[in-house]
């Protein structure tokens, strides 16, 4: 079996957190470092795979997630869980969602939930049903939070007001960002190209606290939203070219 490797506050520059692991001079590695030694005393949990596999799973208590959910003290949330390249089709997710579901069981926690949509940046839905989870709320576009309960205990909610919170942007581009993703510092840097192109006030909010991402942030992913006049047109990662045709769509 390949051995995981646990990530402390204590050994992270010796392991690092997997993403950016080849660009630890970076703003972008140095800001999740920061971010994960607050985390770290919040009880998150970090699992990379060893033996020369590529993986990790990032968890936390739920209360503390940086994701829009609320109703979810006494569970554990996914943050992100990715395996690449050669180590894909090996069983390493199933490995990887069997320590999360044991650390939940072991340390009291009433079960696990996660945010999950298809594509990239955030766990396939797909990869859970078949381990029992169900499905609890749902967001636009795609959105699907999902619960596996060990024990009765509540029932998870995707936090609301999501077309109210873009309105309160304004005119322009307004990013949100967040050190919980250190790709989506470049992310920042596509979106500003794609304003000063279009020749449209740009604004970019660092998102520093899981309540303001509840609170502020128009999607349930919380990390990473794009906002044009108003409307928010991405959740996730774009790059500059596929940016502009969306200006021109809203």
């Amino acid at each position: 079996m390949t051995e995981l490797i646990t990530v402390t506050n204590d050994t992270v520059e010796k392991h690092g957190f997997f993403c950016k692991m080849s660009a630890r001079k970076t703003s972008a590695w140095k800001r999740k470092r920061a971010w994960l030694a607050d985390r770290f005393d919040e009880g998150l949990q970090l699992r990379l795979l060893g033996d020369g596999e590529r993986g990790f799973v990032e968890f936390i208590p739920a209360e503390f997630a940086w994701r829009g959910i609320e109703n979810a003290k006494g569970l554990v949330a996914i943050h992100c869980i990715w395996v690449v390249g050669k180590s894909r089709g090996q069983g390493h997710a199933q490995l990887l969602l069997d320590e999360v579901e044991n650390w939940s069981r072991d340390n009291g926690f009433l079960g696990v939930t996660a945010l999950t949509r298809s594509g990239n940046w955030l766990v396939d839905k797909k990869l859970l049903t078949p381990r029992g989870y169900l499905s609890v709320d749902q967001a636009d576009p795609n959105f699907d939070l999902v619960l596996k309960s060990f024990k009765k205990g509540p029932t998870p909610s995707i936090v609301g007001e999501a077309t109210e919170k873009a309105k309160a942007c304004g005119p322009g581009l307004t990013v949100f960002h967040s050190a919980q993703c250190p790709y989506l510092e470049d992310a920042v840097s596509n979106a500003k190209d794609a304003a000063d192109e279009a020749g449209i006030p740009f604004h970019a909010i660092e998102v520093t606290s899981a309540k303001q991402l509840r609170q502020s942030v128009p999607n349930p992913y919380g990390v990473f939203s794009i906002v044009h006049d108003g409307r928010e047109i991405a959740s996730h990662y774009l790059l500059k070219k596929q940016i502009l045709p969306l200006l021109a769509l809203s």
